[in-house]
């Protein structure tokens, strides 16, 4: 299985498409040799913005290009980007509907060595509460591109959630669409509700599931606002019971957004798999952290199989 980083697929997108495109313009903030829209600021340096370390400022000077035309692409670490730009966000990007995809790298725990001051463990939940924000984490470099494409072609702000590290390319073939989930497993006995690298995960703990005589269907919500109600609704009629994984605070992350929409739709038993309303940690490696919080596939396929049991008692 080939791997390959989101925030690379993202960096390849920008040089391709701004070949095409020449509304589009990248604005960055001392970050670019790591959210790898360097590659666009060589190819196209006058549509290129580095504002330094001043995120406020990445957030204002997107909203006035936008309001100029152009098609902006703002990137910055998550952490970072949705905490320090968060006022301006809510007032300039999202208030207005203009058009700035927030693509943001190293989410989550991926910013392993750089410890928890540098760890978006909370940015889906703050991003998602703005209205008119669209939030998105796709499951691979290929999703990746999907993603960037359908935001292209639909206006109005987006927030893009990348990370750092090499991921299995799952070599999907459908059609992506923004607010629309995807089955990549069929199964009966429990529904696992899965995004961003946790989807890969979820995939192999499936996998020892089904070694264990438990079906699982996986689903990839890619876009967790607008989530896809439908789809969450028939899969918990279809099972009886849904487990989410994240790499992301249970609180406000894909967990609640699920949780909301069930407890009002079909209320439906439901386990959530994540970072348990703590901080993260520093280490020079992320399957570490993994370990640590429960997210490796063998714990994932453990806790599912105890929540299971502990149904049926």
């Amino acid at each position: 299985m080939s791997l390959k980083a989101t925030r690379d697929a993202y960096g390849e997108w920008l040089v391709e498409m701004g070949t095409r495109n020449k509304d589009i313009v990248v604005v960055d903030a001392d970050l670019s040799e790591s959210t790898k829209t360097v590659g666009f600021s060589k190819a196209f340096p006058a549509r290129f913005f580095d504002v330094g370390v001043a995120e406020q400022n990445l957030i204002l000077i997107s909203a006035g290009l936008s309001l100029g035309g152009k098609r902006v692409f703002a990137s910055s670490f998550a952490i970072f980007e949705t905490g320090r730009g968060w006022e301006q966000i809510r007032n300039f990007i999202a208030h207005d509907r203009l058009n700035v995809a927030l693509v943001a790298s190293h989410s989550g725990l991926t910013s392993a060595a750089d410890g928890s001051s540098h760890q978006s463990l909370e940015d889906i939940a703050i991003m998602r509460v703005l209205p008119n924000m669209r939030v998105v984490q796709p499951c691979d470099a290929e999703e990746t591109q999907n993603a960037l494409n359908a935001i292209l072609a639909s206006e109005g702000p987006y927030y893009l959630r990348l990370r750092r590290e090499k991921e299995p390319m799952l070599n999907k073939n459908y059609n992506f669409r923004i607010g629309k989930a995807e089955v990549l497993r069929d199964g009966s006995d429990i529904t696992m509700v899965a995004s961003g690298t946790m989807v890969s995960a979820s995939l192999q703990a499936a996998d020892q599931l089904f070694a264990q005589h438990i079906s699982t269907q996986v689903v990839n919500v890619h876009t967790i606002k607008p989530i896809d109600t439908d789809m969450l609704i028939h899969s918990a009629s279809m099972t009886g019971s849904i487990v989410t994984v994240e790499e992301h605070n249970i609180i406000g992350g894909l967990g609640g957004a699920v949780a909301e929409v069930l407890s009002e739709h079909k209320p439906t038993r439901m386990l959530r798999i994540g970072v348990q309303d703590s901080y993260g940690e520093s280490s020079r490696n992320i399957n570490t952290l993994y370990q640590a919080y429960g997210l490796t596939p063998s714990q994932i396929a453990e806790a599912t199989n105890t929540f299971i049991k502990k149904m049926k008692k």
